[in-house]
């Protein structure tokens, strides 16, 4: 079977993936945007801890309607944009996770929140829909909610490296038992591989080298595995390995 109609066939996640600048930011974005929220509600519940259940979910669906959602979005993207500009990615993607964080930190997301947080719950004082008890709470417990947050995305980085870490795992294994022809090995890391890759924000390089494997594994498999290679697969192996 022809790589090209592999290419069309195959159904894996990464083969819908194109590396470009827009599918990282949103992939990001989305990201750093449950990451925030799932923050900012724990610290609500630190905040607040006599509330019951209902009422937290109210309170935060108010601050939801009133900004905190579509604030949450804006500020993630102007971080982005900014911490590009501040570590000199003025085009292209980021190369790495690590890039990613820097220009986060840099990109001076806590203190967006930190206005952020203030304009919402000031809305909401206003609309009537929070006392000022409750919104002087939130206001002088804020560094609660922004710790959290700042927590949050450390974590959500390091879950990311550790990803990596093991998706070039699995794509080096892969590797050894495709230089060695066993194809059941390659199966049990290529379903790994598979597996992990689609939690990763999008890497180029990464996501390059496990869908040039996703192309060469069908070929094998749908070929009876059978390691005969014609002239153009065996050239995509060599740049796999």
């Amino acid at each position: 079977m022809e790589i090209n109609s592999i290419e069309k066939e195959n159904s894996m996640e990464i083969n819908k993936l194109s590396i470009n600048q827009e599918v990282q930011k949103n992939f990001l974005e989305t990201a750093l945007g449950k990451t925030i929220n799932c923050a900012v509600d724990i610290g609500i519940r630190s905040i607040l801890p006599d509330f019951l259940e209902d009422q937290v979910i109210s309170l935060k669906d108010n601050l939801l309607n009133y900004g905190l959602k579509d604030g949450i979005s804006k500020t993630v993207n102007d971080a982005i944009d900014l911490g590009k500009s501040a570590i000199g990615i003025f085009t292209g993607n980021f190369e790495s996770i690590s890039q990613m964080q820097n220009a986060v930190q840099k990109g001076g997301i806590i203190d967006g929140m930190s206005a952020l947080l203030d304009a919402v719950v000031n809305k909401v004082e206003n609309e009537g829909l929070i006392n000022s008890s409750i919104a002087n709470a939130i206001t002088q417990g804020k560094n609660i909610i922004l710790n959290n947050v700042e927590n949050n995305i450390e974590k959500m980085f390091r879950e990311q490296n550790q990803a990596l870490e093991y998706t070039d795992k699995y794509i080096n294994n892969w590797k050894e038992c495709f230089k060695n022809k066993d194809f059941n090995g390659m199966e049990k890391e290529y379903l790994k591989i598979q597996k992990s890759v689609n939690k990763l924000i999008p890497i180029e390089n990464t996501i390059k080298q496990a869908r040039n494997i996703d192309i060469l594994h069908n070929l094998i498999k749908n070929n009876g595995q059978n390691f005969n290679l014609t002239k153009e697969q065996f050239e995509l192996a060599e740049k796999i390995c």
